[in-house]
């Protein structure tokens, strides 16, 4: 069972009646009027049910979606993942250094231009953040793993299509663990 699919401990969450702590998700949820929240977590809305299996709430799916990549996953998912492997999760370290694929000192991890000869590297926002997306790229949401080049070292979609948490030296909870509203 991964955090998302985990009811909040409510020794965990004093502050935050137990009715309101339910297993769920944080959905991506720009504001339908264009205006900017004034904070990042204004972006996202918790929403019961969201899981790896179930993305965007329990009537969403991953059925047709299996080239997408996995989202919904929480540090001690990833670790219990890397664990069951025999493998580790990079240190920040790593990470910056496998996403640069042999680079350093280039404005992007594929160099200078954010789109050299006209063509997209990642799948990355194009337009008005957080309102309107022009998916110049092809792509309005997630974008297929691999659809675009590797980076040096051989290394797909280390940068861009989805929101990345960074655990290295900061907290490990996970967004799944924000009460319900």
């Amino acid at each position: 069972m991964t955090d998302a699919e985990r009811r909040p401990d409510p020794k965990d969450y004093p502050e935050v009646p137990a009715n309101k702590l339910t297993a769920g998700g944080a959905v991506f949820k720009p504001a339908a009027d264009g205006t900017l929240p004034e904070n990042d977590r204004d972006w996202w809305e918790l929403v019961p049910g969201a899981d790896w299996r179930h993305p965007y709430g329990p009537k969403s799916s991953i059925v047709g979606r299996e080239n997408e990549p996995v989202v919904q996953v929480g540090y001690n998912d990833a670790l219990a993942f890397a664990r069951w492997t025999g493998r580790e999760l990079p240190t920040e370290e790593q990470y910056e250094y496998a996403a640069r694929g042999g680079l350093e000192g280039k404005t992007y991890a594929w160099g200078e231009k954010l789109t050299p000869g006209g063509k997209w590297m990642a799948n990355v926002w194009q337009g008005h953040f957080p309102n309107r997306n022009t998916a110049e790229d092809d792509y309005r949401g997630l974008a297929p793993v691999g659809c675009f080049p590797p980076n040096g070292y051989g290394l797909y979609d280390v940068v861009g299509n989805v929101w990345k948490w960074f655990l290295f030296g900061r907290s490990r909870g996970t967004a799944t663990h924000l009460p319900h509203r």
